[in-house]
Parts: C-alpha cells; sequence; structure tokens
C-alpha cells in the first residue's frame, strides 16, 4: 500500500445468504483526508465500515487497513481506528467523565486518568464532565460520542452518520472540530445523508444497493455526471414540474426553493423536451449540476428492485 493511503481495498464483498448488501467495492482514502460515504438508506454504507474496522469477515475482497491486512490483521486494525456508530450507545446514568474513563479502561489506555482529562479538554467539555450522559443534548451527546471514540488515539475514524438529529449549529461546529483533526493527519470516512456535508468532504464515494457508483472529489463527481441542469422561475412551478416529469429527455424536475431545477443527461433531449415551455411568465437559466441534482441522478441508474 502506498504510504500516503490510509484505506486501499478491492473488491469488497459482504454476503448475507441470498442478500449481496456490499458488492465489489473498490476505495482509496488517502491519510489525513475526509472522505464521504453516500448513500440511501440499506446502500451497503454501515456494512461496509464495519468490515472495514473488523467487526464483519468479509466474503470477498483483499486489501489493508492502516498498514494491515483487513483479513488477517483485523485485531491490530481495531486498536487503531474508532467507530462512531449511528446510535448514541453510551450509559445515561454515568456522567461525561465516567462514560470515558469506563472506555478508556475497555481499551486499557496507558494512563487513563490523564488520557480522560485531556479527551474532556480536547472536545470542550470541562463544563459538562459531571453532567449525566442521559442529560445531554443531541449536540453534547455527539461530542462525547468522538471523545470516546478518539480516547485510544486512532488514526482512523469511521463516523456512520453521526450528525442524525443534531441541529445546524452543532452540526456546523461537529464540523469544524473534524477538519481541525483531519489538518493533524487524522482520516476519516463519515457516512451522510446531508449533501451541505458532503460538501465539506475532501472526497466523496456515492454507494447505491452495495454498488460503488462514483468516487472523487465533488468537482470531479459532477463532471463526471454528465448532468445538465435548468434553473426556472416563475408563477406555478409545480404545476409546470408535473408537465415536464416523464418527458424524454427530463430525467429530474425537482423544487429548490422557490426554484425549480430541471435535469437530464442528454442535452439535445433535455433542450427538445423544455423548449414548448421557455417562455414568460417563466425563466429559464442553464446552471451548474449541485450535488444533491447528480445524487438523484446516480440513484436513478440503480434498479428499482434495489432500492
Amino acid at each position: 500500500m502506498p504510504e500516503n493511503l490510509s484505506i486501499d481495498v478491492r473488491g469488497m464483498t459482504k454476503r448475507f445468504g441470498r442478500l449481496t448488501a456490499v458488492d465489489h467495492v473498490d476505495l482509496q482514502v488517502r491519510a489525513g483526508e475526509i472522505c464521504g460515504f453516500l448513500g440511501p438508506n440499506g446502500s451497503g454504507k454501515t456494512t461496509f465500515i464495519r468490515m472495514l474496522c473488523g467487526l464483519l469477515r468479509p466474503s470477498e475482497g483483499r486489501g489493508v487497513c492502516l498498514g494491515c491486512d483487513i483479513i488477517s490483521q483485523s485485531e491490530a486494525i481495531k486498536r487503531q481506528v474508532g467507530y462512531m456508530t449511528q446510535r448514541f450507545s453510551f450509559y445515561d446514568d454515568l456522567t461525561i467523565q465516567e462514560n470515558l474513563d469506563f472506555v478508556a479502561r475497555m481499551y486499557a489506555v496507558p494512563r487513563r486518568r490523564q488520557a480522560v482529562r485531556e479527551s474532556i479538554a480536547g472536545l470542550g467539555l470541562e463544563a459538562r464532565k459531571d453532567q449525566l450522559a442521559g442529560q445531554l443534548s443531541g449536540g453534547w451527546k455527539q461530542r462525547l460520542a468522538l471523545a470516546a471514540c478518539m480516547i485510544h488515539h486512532p488514526k482512523l475514524l469511521l463516523l456512520d452518520e453521526p450528525t442524525a438529529g443534531v441541529d445546524p449549529k452543532a452540526r456546523r461546529d461537529f464540523w469544524e472540530l473534524i477538519h481541525q483533526l483531519a489538518a493533524r493527519g487524522l482520516t476519516f470516512l463519515i457516512a451522510t445523508h446531508y449533501m451541505d456535508e458532503a460538501e465539506r468532504c475532501h472526497r466523496l464515494a456515492f454507494i447505491a444497493a452495495g454498488k460503488l457508483l462514483a468516487h472523487g472529489t465533488s468537482a470531479q463527481i459532477i463532471a463526471q455526471s454528465r448532468l445538465v441542469t435548468w434553473s426556472v422561475s416563475g408563477p406555478d412551478l409545480p404545476a409546470l414540474a408535473a408537465q415536464l416529469r416523464g418527458r424524454p429527455g427530463v430525467e429530474q424536475a425537482a423544487a429548490f426553493g422557490a426554484l425549480l431545477h430541471v435535469s437530464g443527461d442528454n442535452p439535445a433531449a433535455l433542450q427538445q423536451a423544455i423548449a414548448p415551455f421557455r417562455a414568460p411568465p417563466c425563466q429559464w437559466r442553464q446552471v451548474e449540476s449541485g450535488l444533491e441534482d447528480v445524487f438523484i441522478h446516480l440513484m436513478n441508474q440503480v434498479p428499482a428492485s434495489f432500492t
């Protein structure tokens, strides 16, 4: 594995009976990089993450994570990875400090009490260290969970939809913290549904029905999609959208605030489809496709039986 790659895996596959949850996925993530892992519910994101950190054994595939073989050295990987699950999984009737002390014991962290103090200070938890975890808001629970998965000084953090149910300010603060940690050399693979969060990542991986559909920077993925998008303003846009949907060349007609986005990957067919509607009072303007437009475009490529 090249020295600058924290994750370099090929053909990662996981089957549960007849169900293939992850289907021959290749993924490379550089050290110090924030990689956003996007996909609908049931797409295979969580299964892939669990294979990476040694909690599930792949049915097929090979590669290395943090310099360790994903099959034969899964225990060594676990010691170097922090995994933040979707659900808050700490003891509500213990304080922040007590929860962190418990996790430090589980990892047999040297100089445990000092490590707990440093973790509390590093995540800005000093003022709440004696507060019961069950009394914390979503944003503070999130900080506790992040502190816990970092207490053993991992090199890679796997975060599974870490900001679900968290208010916008707490989400922004969380991402500021993530970028600070990445600047120090930590690597992140973050599963998320939020397009604004995806735009904060260095690179993205789109997965659906267990298959990796796209991987690269935000700009690269948008360019690779070859999606053309028109923005429309004017009266009665829901009625216009209904008329456009299903016309040859129109793949999407979706509301974006006070505007309508009309997209397709065949420019000539799209132009022909919208031509009868390009008259006042509506105003049409071609715009760059956004990540959400591309995300839906990629999802539309997946057979309906898999979504």
